[in-house]
């Protein structure tokens, strides 16, 4: 076994055992830094793959950003056991079978899906000199269609924020 290999088994085995804890988690906030852990493993998995830019923009927007409004948001709600309330049973039937029904759709379009050949010695995957030309010559418009949604959201984010 290759040092890549092992760890790229030890990155899977604590970004699964972190994703678990985030499900079976009692606590909000355990569940919260059980999904920043898995955040950091997925980074580690992104570099493992060439794509350093990737790693460091998904550990600032989801790692840094999301998880502080999702620590904040669970501070303001001041949640308690006695607050919530009881589940029905039925829901948590539906809920397993969508679940369910979820996992042998994703298993069925992995088994068909095939990953396209990268050259072993080509090391410019990742570079953002290459994610720059390719965003601004093949995908251009639907980056800026893609800014213009968020400006849009951000002027009614604003809007309904304002008394």
């Amino acid at each position: 076994m290759s040092i890549q290999q092992i760890v790229f088994m030890v990155l899977s085995v604590v970004a699964l055992v972190s994703a678990l804890g985030v499900v079976l988690s009692k606590n909000p906030v355990t569940s919260v830094l059980c999904l920043i852990i898995t955040f950091f493993t997925i980074a580690g998995h992104y570099v493992m793959l060439n794509a350093q830019f990737l790693a460091v923009v998904h550990i600032i927007v989801y790692a840094g950003a999301i998880m502080v409004l999702f620590l904040f948001v669970m501070m303001l709600m001041n949640m308690n056991a006695e607050m919530e309330p009881q589940k029905r049973n039925w829901l948590k039937y539906a809920g397993a079978i969508s679940g369910g029904a979820l996992l042998v759709i994703l298993v069925a379009a992995l088994r068909d899906a095939n990953m396209p050949a990268v050259q072993p010695g080509s090391n410019e995957i990742g570079l953002i000199e290459n994610l720059g030309k390719t965003l601004f010559t093949t995908y251009v418009m639907p980056f800026e269609v893609s800014s213009i949604l968020f400006l849009s959201a951000m002027v009614g984010a604003v809007v309904i924020g304002k008394k």
